[in-house]
């Protein structure tokens, strides 16, 4: 009975987080500046790792743990990746 209550409440947690995740992904996609769009994959990124850590919690498999730690980290250097990248391109300019 108490399985069945948190399988459900699980369960709606993940489809309530991924409708938060269409948003965001929305929100990615139109912008309107770069450092939207950088915020907008963090964000994404932030999602996957809440669904897998919640998806691991559900089906009792804690090696699904390993593997948000592993995104975790890869979520981590790609935000770096594109806020170096903004940042170099807007060093660059010269009518700031």
């Amino acid at each position: 009975m108490l399985s069945e209550a948190y399988h459900t409440l699980y369960s709606i947690a993940l489809v309530f987080m991924g409708c938060l995740l269409a948003l965001a992904l929305v929100r990615t996609i139109i912008g309107p500046r770069v450092t939207d769009r950088i915020l907008g994959v963090n964000m994404l990124g932030s999602l996957v790792i809440a669904m897998i850590a919640i998806l691991s919690q559900m089906l009792r498999e804690s090696y699904l743990l390993d593997v948000a730690l592993i995104y975790t980290m890869i979520s981590f250097v790609t935000v770096l990746v594109l806020s170096s990248v903004y940042l170099r391109k807007r060093k660059g300019r010269k009518d700031d």
